[in-house]
């Protein structure tokens, strides 16, 4: 249904703000006037305000895009250039998928096989890992080992994110620095690595990246040039990879 200009320009008034702050030229009578038309229009006809209210929807979720698209030009190489061994799949691939995640995050842990999957069906796929511990210290804990044991064995990083995001148990540093001993580190230059000053500029880096990007919760993806909040399965983000590739872009007009 198609509104008279006046009318949309008024029923938006109605959803939005206060009529007197957009009707400030009109007299009493006139205002009086253009509310009871507008009040028995939507009587009438209250499906307008459904209308009216998506189109308003839609105009902020375009503004959204726009702000993330803009953050994630403006974060560049720090979101998809990594340190070694926080790169899985192919190295050289043509299409980055970007994935922000806690230890702890249950969503994180269901997703993770979604990850395994595109992985394992698409050789041209790069992944790249941000840890952004934000569900409470043992997760802190959990990434400042996981960064220690990075740095010392970053051709073993990429088994170790499985195995501890797969625990059963809480991810904290007890846990994390089991999980390292049995991938053949040594608990000794675990806890000497993790005494870098470095690891705690990545976690400040990665968490100021999370809020310039917008990102509210674990997992959250960038695909090209778009966010992806949630864990949205491996179909939805195979999807956005295979309109990158076609065209430039996480979502084709």
């Amino acid at each position: 249904m198609k509104l008279h200009p006046l009318l949309a320009a008024a029923a938006l008034s109605l959803a939005v703000v206060p009529l007197p702050a957009v009707a400030q030229g009109f007299d009493a009578a006139q205002k009086q006037e253009i509310g009871e038309t507008v009040r028995e229009y939507l009587m009438a006809n209250p499906e307008v305000l459904v209308e009216v209210m998506g189109a308003l929807e839609q105009k902020r979720n375009a503004q959204s895009r726009d702000t993330q698209k803009q953050a994630i030009a403006a974060a560049g190489d720090a979101l998809f250039a990594t340190r070694e061994g926080a790169t899985l799949g192919n190295p050289e691939g043509d299409v980055t998928l970007v994935e922000f995640f806690d230890y702890n995050c249950g969503y994180c842990k269901r997703a993770h096989a979604d990850m395994q999957a595109l992985l394992e069906a698409d050789p041209q796929l790069r992944v790249v890992l941000h840890e952004i511990p934000v569900l409470g210290p043992e997760s802190v804990a959990a990434s400042r080992v996981s960064l220690a044991f990075r740095n010392l064995h970053p051709d073993k990083y990429g088994e170790f994110q499985s195995q501890l995001l797969m625990s059963r148990s809480t991810a904290d540093e007890d846990r994390a620095i089991e999980v390292a001993v049995a991938l053949g580190a040594g608990e000794a230059d675990i806890r000497a690595a993790m005494a870098n000053s470095a690891i705690e500029e990545e976690l400040d880096a990665a968490a100021r990246m999370a809020v310039s990007l917008q990102i509210s919760g674990t997992p959250s993806y960038v695909i090209g040039d778009e966010m992806v909040p949630g864990a949205v399965g491996a179909d939805a983000l195979a999807g956005k990879i295979a309109n990158v590739r076609a065209c430039g872009s996480a979502t084709c007009s």
